[in-house]
């Protein structure tokens, strides 16, 4: 039997409305409680943000009187920045010195409607949630610079509801308490912006190298691109991702009508150069900013980095920069006359390309680049070709003369050690045609140091090659034998004991006695005895058995005093013995630029200073120099006479004698002397301007020689000479003027006490037969006058330890 089908009854049409409509009637009720709910919710939470929470909101002191930790910060005397010290790098900066493109670009991006709200922009909420919801997720940001400025200062970064409230709480009191120019100025010196930079005038400086005044649209966009991700976005270690950021920000300006299309097309065409970590100052004063921060921290201890104090250093920043050239160009010329001692080291190159790429990356983080001279790996080879990878992924390419420097390790015959093969670590530099040649890390330091003489002001300081290969500040710290250069101060004693650049001292072999058992001391000059000498000849040569002569002469003890006593060299390191007379004591570059200053100024002690004035965040003083200045209040070190005689002999040695070098910058006003120690371990030039007085030295840390055939004519002088080309540039010619008390007999200075005849001493250790004829016709006598007593030292005096060996000066 079938069943029949069944089926539901019909409902009637008006029963079917009725449901509907009670449908519609339950939605409407749904999204009405809904509403409510939200609403009651809102409320609660309303409710309890004002009655608890923001009574608990903390006062806006931090704020509205901002204290940050302000870095120490190191200027030159004509206020270029030259470096600064501290756990955050800020420089703060009022809203109306701060670019409108910088202004207009963190706008754009960071809050475009900041002059219309009232610190939560709830069009830019409810924009911000739509976005949300039609990509799915929380990634578009409603937080506006106030609440920034809130999060930033007193909260954290968790994404908390209670944080969030904390922070539109915070954002409406401090727009109740500050202008909105107020909160942008402190947003804009107070943001982290990456690499320790807090503030965009830091990060202006850190990126770009710039002042904040000075940078384009095109890196004021860049920077603009920070606040939002610091690290993703950091233009030194992610460049790509930092581009695409900034043409963002570029088209929302040009939206907002804040540039015009011609600035946009502009700012996106700009190759944006960004500067490496620690090249952010445009002067290398490296051992100079060292220095300042000792002496800070002595007295402030931690303090010293986060106070804001400013030190402005004496350095001039032009002079500076020309210091630390001449250093550069003297080591690396010395270096390529050495040759080529092979590559840094070596890597195996994988053979796939990522691989390869990552362990390239890997190995030059061992091996920092070095100013110009930058750390390469070697990928492919040939004797006419050399293709090299650097650490920002670009590849070199070097041929012709730019692989003259290192052809013996291209030879198919060059040892392991010399041998440039793929995976080799070398160093290239970029020459003047912009070729890239191969190069190599010097072995070999070198310092400059200069000052005003008047009063002692350090104007330029270069410690050594590279500070950060080595820290050790060789004008300051490296006691190292003086050479020839203290041959000065034994004549500058004898003027004192009636000898003039006219007296004739014998330039011949002697013997000293060097104590029992022990070989007789017989120094020699590089050139054969040259007989009968005057003075002036003699420094000019650099003639070592006169000036040795002379000391015996005038007697050691009485050197070492004079010497230390109106000079300023340690007693302790002037050992009362003949070598002195060729630099056999200890001095530092900094002690002998302040012992010539005293020639240089006419006879007055003055102490290099390097700080003239330190100031707190709020420029007050806290400390000022107050030096001593030759003609006012420094003590006279020397008779004037005395100054202007050395300053004309010395004249002499850099004119004719073996300073002629410096004849390449055509003035009549330099002074100075050259100076080599035995085999050649230093080479020295002291040497002066009436305005400026420098000091250069090359040599090794771990004393050895420079090389049988250099001298500190070689080594030194061309550091000295490129210095004073520049820092002398448009300085007119000034001569010591001559002070009372000196007669000038056939063109040569004498002291009125001391003439022909009345105290003058005429000669030493010449016999009348051995007298050219000239000279003996110059001072009308037959037979010269003798020495004066010599404090009973005569040729007596204790000869060197044998060690000492053999001290000269090249030519």
């Amino acid at each position: 039997m079938s069943i029949p089908p069944t089926f539901d009854p019909p409902i009637p049409l008006s029963k079917s409305r009725t449901q509907a409509g009670f449908s519609g009637r339950r939605l409407l009720f749904m999204i009405g409680g809904l509403v409510l709910t939200l609403v009651l919710i809102g409320a609660l939470i309303t409710a309890y943000a004002l009655i608890v929470m923001r009574p608990q909101l903390p006062a806006l002191d931090v704020i509205t009187d901002y204290q940050p930790k302000v870095p120490l910060r190191i200027y030159s005397a004509d206020h270029v920045l030259l470096g600064e010290f501290g756990e955050e790098k800020r420089s703060l900066v009022k809203l109306a010195d701060i670019p409108a493109n910088m202004k207009n670009a963190v706008l754009a991006i960071e809050d475009a409607r900041f002059y219309q709200h009232g610190g939560v922009d709830y069009l830019g909420l409810v924009r911000a949630v739509g976005a949300d919801l039609i990509r799915g997720g929380a990634k578009q940001g409603a937080s506006t610079i106030t609440m920034q400025v809130a999060r930033n200062v007193f909260l954290s970064n968790e994404k908390t509801l209670t944080r969030k409230i904390y922070e539109v709480l915070l954002a409406g009191k401090i727009e109740a308490a500050m202008s909105k120019d107020d909160i942008l100025q402190l947003y804009m010196n107070q943001i982290y912006l990456g690499q320790r930079a807090f503030g965009f005038a830091a990060a202006a400086r850190v990126y770009f190298g710039k002042e904040l005044k000075d940078i384009t649209l095109a890196q004021a966009a860049m920077l603009a691109g920070l606040p939002k991700a610091p690290s993703a976005y950091n233009p030194v270690v992610n460049p790509k991702r930092a581009q695409i950021r900034q043409q963002y920000i570029l088209k929302r300006m040009l939206g907002l009508e804040y540039i015009t299309q011609q600035q946009y097309d502009a700012a996106m065409a700009e190759d944006i150069q960004v500067k490496a970590p620690g090249s952010q100052y445009n002067v290398h004063a490296e051992y100079v900013n060292e220095m300042v921060r000792l002496m800070m921290y002595a007295q402030y201890k931690e303090d010293t980095y986060t106070r804001g104090i400013s030190v402005t250093t004496t350095i001039k920043a032009e002079d500076q920069r020309a210091a630390y050239d001449a250093v550069r160009k003297g080591v690396l010329d010395y270096d390529r006359r050495h040759g080529y001692r092979g590559p840094e080291g070596n890597i195996v190159l994988p053979s796939d390309e990522d691989d390869r790429q990552d362990a390239i990356d890997d190995v030059l983080d061992n091996h920092p680049d070095d100013d110009t001279l930058l750390a390469a790996v070697v990928t492919e080879v040939s004797p006419k070709q050399v293709k090299a990878m650097l650490r920002n992924d670009t590849e070199v390419v070097i041929t012709g003369d730019g692989l003259r420097f290192a052809a013996a390790g291209l030879s198919p015959k060059a040892s392991a050690a010399l041998r440039i093969q793929p995976g080799a670590i070398i160093r290239v530099v970029l020459d003047a045609k912009k070729n890239w040649q191969i190069t190599q890390a010097p072995q070999v330091q070198a310092t400059l140091i200069a000052l005003t003489p008047q009063d002692g002001a350090i104007r330029a300081l270069v410690g050594g090659f590279d500070f950060a290969q080595s820290k050790f500040n060789h004008a300051t710290q490296a006691w190292r034998q003086p050479g020839s250069t203290f041959k000065p101060f034994i004549y500058s004693a004898a003027l004192e004991k009636g000898y003039g650049p006219a007296s004739i001292v014998n330039d011949a072999s002697v013997s000293y006695p060097a104590g029992p058992g022990q070989d007789n001391w017989e120094p020699r000059d590089d050139d054969p005895p040259a007989g009968p000498t005057p003075i002036r000849t003699a420094l000019q040569k650099s003639v070592n058995l006169v000036a040795i002569r002379l000391l015996a002469a005038i007697g050691v003890n009485y050197a070492q005093e004079f010497t230390t006593q109106h000079f300023g060299f340690d007693i302790e390191k002037t050992p009362p013995y003949l070598p002195l007379a060729l630099g056999a004591g200890q001095t530092t570059p900094l002690q002998l630029a302040a012992a010539y200053a005293v020639f240089a100024n006419g006879g007055y002690t003055v102490n290099p200073y390097l700080i003239s004035e330190v100031t707190d965040t709020h420029g007050k003083i806290l400390s000022k120099a107050q030096p001593l200045i030759a003609e006012q209040n420094a003590p006279r070190a020397i008779d004037a006479r005395n100054s202007y005689i050395m300053t004309s002999m010395l004249q002499s040695v850099a004119q004719r004698g073996t300073a002629a070098g410096s004849n390449v910058l055509h003035r009549t006003d330099l002074a100075g002397k050259t100076g080599t120690t035995n085999d050649a371990v230093d080479g020295w030039f002291a040497g002066y301007q009436r305005s400026l007085t420098a000091v250069a030295w090359m040599g090794y840390d771990q004393p050895k020689s420079l090389g049988s055939k250099e001298f500190g004519a070689q080594l030194a002088l061309p550091i000295w000479v490129e210095y004073m080309g520049r820092a002398l540039k448009n300085v007119p010619q000034q001569q010591m003027p001559m002070p009372a008390g000196i007669t000038v007999i056939n063109g040569e200075p004498y002291y009125d006490n001391f003439t022909p005849g009345n105290g003058f001493v005429e000669s030493l250790g010449v016999e009348a037969s051995s007298f050219p004829a000239a000279v003996a016709e110059f001072f009308g006598f037959d037979k010269p006058a003798a020495a004066p007593a010599n404090n009973g030292s005569g040729n007596n005096e204790p000869a060197p330890p044998a060690s000492r060996g053999r001290l000269y000066d090249g030519h």
